[in-house]
């Protein structure tokens, strides 16, 4: 779910007060997208919100999430936009999200 050697990594590279700010600019960015998927049954710009998303969580290590969003935005390409299962993506990002902080508490 967690990429925590990834985590490491921007830990490492810009030490605990660059890498706290990164995680805020990070959550409050997705915050933002994530209820927007939520709320909005457009899904005209679907494709772009998820390459966002995508790549978002690639930087931060939350692997399951890119996973979906990559998944979603190919169907949404396709032209298959309506199939994406925005709810999947919303439960991974939740959980990744608690997870994520859970283990940097430890």
């Amino acid at each position: 779910m967690i990429d925590w050697t990834r985590v490491t990594e921007l830990q490492n590279e810009f030490g605990k007060s660059d890498f706290d700010e990164i995680v805020e600019i990070f959550l409050e960015e997705v915050e933002q997208l994530i209820k927007k998927l939520g709320d909005d049954a457009d899904r005209s710009n679907l494709r772009n919100d998820l390459h966002f998303l995508k790549g978002s969580a690639l930087n931060l290590g939350f692997s399951n999430l890119a996973i979906l969003c990559q998944a979603g935005e190919t169907e949404a390409s396709q032209g298959q936009a309506d199939s994406v299962d925005l709810s999947a993506i919303i439960q991974s990002y939740n959980k990744s999200k608690k997870v994520f902080q859970d283990g940097l508490v430890s």
